[in-house]
């Protein structure tokens, strides 16, 4: 069983950057895709970004592509988010997963961490 612990969230004025952790313990954690969701406010949980557990490659939903990053460091168990040019919208408290099916559905990850909270001021 694997353990998500995120960090990194705050509060950055808009167009600033912030990057986000997410350190797993438990089960190897080359063995999973590992992806990062977020949930604003009376929204539902929504697909951010994903990276392949074994050719890291990286998928990304639309509105973050070009300004968000995803890449992991297998060597230190740790999952990244950089957030450039960030945007009121971009508003949420960010989760990170872990799991074995595909990459921008809630219900093939497996592990999520507690979340931690982004905000955007305008």
């Amino acid at each position: 069983q694997a353990q998500l612990v995120e960090s990194g969230g705050g509060l950055v004025q808009a167009g600033g950057s912030l990057r986000l952790s997410c350190a797993a313990s438990g089960r190897t954690f080359s063995s999973y895709n590992m992806g990062w969701f977020r949930q604003a406010p009376g929204k539902e949980r929504e697909f951010v970004a994903a990276i392949a557990r074994r050719s890291s490659i990286p998928n990304y939903q639309d509105s973050v592509k070009g300004r968000f990053t995803i890449f992991r460091d297998n060597a230190k168990n740790t999952l990244y988010l950089q957030m450039n040019s960030l945007k009121p919208e971009d508003t949420a408290v960010y989760y990170c997963a872990a799991g074995l099916g595909g990459y921008s559905s809630t219900s093939t990850y497996n592990y999520w961490g507690q979340g931690t909270q982004v905000t955007v001021s305008s």
